[in-house]
């Protein structure tokens, strides 16, 4: 559906600037809305009232981050090692902002903070898809299509948060759902064969530095080493055995068949335009 709104509709030259970009947004909009509902109802849980839970939702704008949060305070990790995970969790955003920057040229500082801010993933794939496919696409686009996902991911979180403080839910629930939506995240990373030893490195890793500093702080630490590991190992792999089996893709054949889906929707759009 989403390639649908994105390449397949013809453009209305009568159409208002902003009934456009909400047009292309809304398949990710409406995707927002069970997960937000999900996420303010855990916030709730671990113990964000609905102001604060507004607040969390504008300020993080990341479903990752949030979850983790509500995570890591129903385990009473220290505020440190919240701000911390939180930090490395968030660093990506500067690899996406800077693919961006070419299309930004020319736009003031307080635009760019302001587009900074509203950015996520997945706004972020809409507005470089339109941006690569459209050369009509601006940034004040690109912005307002930030800020239709943000409106519908604050709102669906605060709707959560009633719905959380409407019924009583055990924390032992919430700890099950929080920890199986990491592994959900984990297991949908996994495209070739060192993403696993990676993975089990890094729960090796947080086992021995959690019993070792007796503190969240040692998630920080296992994340950290574990990600420098897995560079160097990967930089070693693809430089001197870069026929390893190590680096075959698990999901070959459908990682093809969607980049082949991806080019047939650029050419198609670019034949509409």
């Amino acid at each position: 559906m989403e390639a649908f709104f994105l390449t397949k509709q013809l453009p209305n030259p009568n159409e208002p600037r902003w009934r456009m970009t909400l047009r292309t947004s809304m398949p990710l909009n409406l995707s927002y809305i069970p997960i937000g509902l999900a996420c303010g109802v855990l916030l709730h849980a671990a113990g964000f009232n609905t102001l604060l839970t507004g607040l969390v939702s504008i300020m993080v704008f990341s479903g990752g981050a949030q979850f983790m949060i509500a995570s890591m305070l129903t385990i009473n990790a220290p505020l440190l090692s919240i701000v911390l995970m939180l930090f490395f969790l968030e660093l990506r955003y500067a690899l996406l902002g800077s693919s961006l920057s070419r299309y930004l040229k020319g736009q003031s500082e307080r635009f760019l903070l302001v587009f900074a801010v509203s950015l996520n993933d997945e706004n972020y794939a809409v507005n470089y898809l339109k941006f690569a496919t459209d050369k009509k696409w601006t940034p004040q686009d690109a912005l307002q299509v930030e800020h239709y996902s943000l409106l519908f991911w604050t709102v669906s979180n605060l709707i959560g948060s009633l719905i959380g403080s409407a019924l009583k839910i055990n924390l032992n629930v919430v700890q099950f759902a929080l920890t199986a939506l990491f592994i959900y995240m984990v297991v949908m990373q996994i495209k070739e064969r060192l993403t696993i030893i990676v993975a089990i490195l890094a729960g090796i890793l947080a086992v021995v530095f959690l019993t070792l500093t007796k503190s969240t702080i040692g998630l920080v630490i296992s994340t950290l080493l574990t990600s420098f590991i897995g560079f160097l190992f990967e930089h070693y792999l693809v430089e001197k055995h870069p026929k390893s089996h190590l680096l075959y893709k698990l999901r070959h054949h459908e990682d093809t068949a969607d980049e082949d889906e991806d080019e047939d929707s650029v050419e198609e759009s670019g034949q509409n335009s």
